[in-house]
């Protein structure tokens, strides 16, 4: 088990356009298991590769509730190939940046295809947190936040307090 650091707005290296997977292999594999212990150590529902300084298009998502069974899901590749007319508002909170939410508007509903461990094609529909969860993955693969997809003054009062916040961290003590 390997926890990797999370890093944490804001930082140029989430707003890269992660690049494709060739295959699912055993590397690929390692760093989908070592994300899905990170985002477990972490909390969350969902992680993507650069959100751990990795390049790839890959996301760990588990939406499953604390009494339930874990539910992870390993997708490499992911793509949006179909979304319902109905939209969703859903209160967004990301890892790598701690402690800040906003109502973000999402459809509801999305038909997703990925590469699973096993390097095979599946595709899925999703619904609920489940579809934004992995809609909000998907986002990170392209550099956008779910800062992005609020207002300009919302943005910027979250992403100022997180810079304070790392200078603040910086200092010594």
């Amino acid at each position: 088990m390997t926890v990797l650091p999370i890093i944490v707005a804001p930082d140029p290296r989430l707003k890269i356009k992660a690049k494709p997977v060739d295959a699912v292999d055993d590397d690929v594999r390692q760093l989908m298991d070592d994300m899905l212990d990170s985002m477990y150590a972490a909390q969350g529902i969902g992680l993507a590769a650069p959100q751990v300084g990795d390049d790839r298009r890959v996301i760990v998502v588990d939406v499953s509730r604390e009494n339930e069974d874990p539910q992870p899901m390993f997708l490499a590749n992911p793509q949006i190939v179909g979304v319902s007319d109905d939209d969703r508002e859903h209160e967004e909170g990301c890892l790598s940046l701690p402690e800040h939410y906003a109502a973000v508007v999402r459809p509801d509903q999305v038909r997703i295809r990925y590469l699973d461990r096993d390097n095979e094609i599946c595709e899925i529909d999703a619904e609920g947190i489940l579809a934004t969860c992995i809609q909000h993955e998907i986002d990170h693969l392209d550099g956008i936040l779910f800062v992005d997809r609020v207002s300009a003054l919302k943005r910027n009062m979250i992403l100022r307090k997180l810079q304070k916040a790392k200078k603040l961290a910086a200092q010594p003590a």
